[in-house]
């Protein structure tokens, strides 16, 4: 169950954040889980899974919980499982928390309010002086203009097969006897 919440000894002072909603982190981990595994139910999920979760909502940092950290706390709670149900995953959280000293509630929230999986960064294209020379299509000639559409993107198949032949030679379709049979 997620609803453990660590409470700090007599003397000792530790940050706890506020409760997070446990049915909003239950759907949370049931589109995480479907996300990028087609054959996913949503009650389980895999470790690249949970990791990309963490990601997108910035527990995982360049300091801080690490993904090595997380295969060490998922390995010691799935116990050579590929997957992990909603109760295990919350004692993954659990586990990752105690290792790094953080508390498990700000996690959960962070994790909430991370929003829906999505894909962030992408590939951005450049437009640099040589790619702009190889895309315009007046520097071209002959066949070659066809295969590139007027922003300089390819056209795929469309511009590299040739349009269907009516079965003349283009030199010969006006020459009087040309197709016809020799008597």
């Amino acid at each position: 169950k997620c609803e453990k919440t660590e409470t700090p000894e007599i003397g000792e002072e530790a940050k706890i954040g506020p409760k997070p909603d446990k049915a909003q982190l239950r759907s949370q981990f049931q589109l995480f889980s479907k996300f990028g595994d087609k054959s996913s139910d949503g009650s389980t999920i895999k470790l690249s899974q949970s990791d990309k979760w963490f990601k997108q909502a910035g527990v995982i940092k360049h300091k801080g919980v690490s993904s090595t950290d997380t295969l060490i706390a998922f390995s010691k709670v799935s116990k050579k499982a590929p997957n992990l149900s909603f109760p295990a995953w919350c004692k993954f959280l659990d586990e990752i928390a105690t290792a790094k000293k953080l508390d498990v509630n700000t996690i959960k929230t962070k994790l909430v309010e991370s929003g829906a999986p999505g894909i962030t960064g992408g590939t951005k294209t450049k437009k640099s002086a040589a790619m702009k020379r190889l895309t315009d299509t007046s520097k071209y000639g002959a066949a070659h203009r066809q295969r590139l559409d007027s922003p300089g993107r390819g056209k795929g198949k469309e511009g590299s097969v040739d349009s269907k032949s009516d079965g003349h030679l283009h030199g010969n379709k006006d020459k009087k006897g040309a197709g016809a049979k020799k008597k």
